[in-house]
């Protein structure tokens, strides 16, 4: 039998003021399906849509305390992911999120950019702040335009930035469907990272598939780990420039 793979779970959490998406995260994440501690990737309140930072942190931080925590970030507004210009570029957003998160004794170790964005810039920045990011894909989502950038790989990989640092990428490797149609039979692939988005937990058929998906992927598929499990065993992973990796 082939060596089962690593995998990790992630979910994107761009309504963290739901009430219906995040109960059930809540309780998705609380209950580990197949052994699998999933990371909360989240997006800050937006103050300008009058989002309510006080009930954001108190979800943010019992997010932290049952799995991995990292920044999710959307570039023009709650509901548009990619950027769209404005006054703020993509790394001083970043930069501004994770100064307000830590200021408030939250600290980050993932990010993934809304929309599948990041930018060199961004990618130093992150680079500096000691995060690995996980908005490289080993797929090219089907939502992105024509023309599009992205970053792309199929497993952990440092690339090389032109200012000489080196980013961690934990790639996404799985969607819902793509996660829920690879299980059925054993995974031929060195490592999993699959991700979902906490509203897709509101649609009760996208949730049943998730939930049978990650408890067999945790169950026998894959060996359960962690997306800091795997920050951790992967600091020395193969270097690539950025620019190879980056991709329209």
């Amino acid at each position: 039998m082939p060596a089962r793979p690593a995998a990790a779970v992630s979910c994107h959490v761009e309504r963290p003021l739901d009430d219906r998406a995040w109960s059930r995260f809540a309780h998705l994440q609380a209950s580990r399906p197949g052994g699998l501690a999933i990371a909360a990737l989240m997006r800050p309140p937006d103050r300008g849509a009058g989002e309510d930072a006080g009930r954001w942190l108190v979800r943010a931080r019992a997010a932290g305390a049952r799995g991995p925590f990292g920044l999710h970030t959307h570039w023009t507004s709650p509901s548009h992911a990619r950027p769209t210009g404005g006054k703020v570029r993509p790394a001083e957003r970043v930069a501004q999120e994770l100064e307000w998160l830590r200021e408030r004794g939250l600290e980050p170790t993932l990010f993934a950019g809304g929309g599948w964005y990041v930018d060199e810039a961004v990618a130093e920045t992150l680079a500096a702040a000691g995060l690995a990011d996980c908005t490289a894909t080993a797929f090219r989502p089907p939502t992105l335009a024509p023309g599009s950038a992205r970053l792309g790989a199929r497993t952990p990989t440092r690339p090389v930035l032109r200012n000489g640092a080196r980013l961690l990428e934990l790639p996404s490797t799985h969607s819902v469907g793509m996660l829920a149609r690879a299980v059925v039979r054993p995974l031929d692939v060195p490592f999993v990272h699959a991700y979902f988005h906490a509203t897709d937990l509101v649609q009760p058929l996208r949730r049943a598939a998730l939930l049978v998906a990650l408890t067999a992927l945790g169950r026998g598929r894959a060996l359960p780990t962690d997306l800091d499990q795997l920050r951790a065993e992967h600091d020395e992973a193969p270097e690539t420039p950025f620019a190879d990796a980056y991709a329209r």
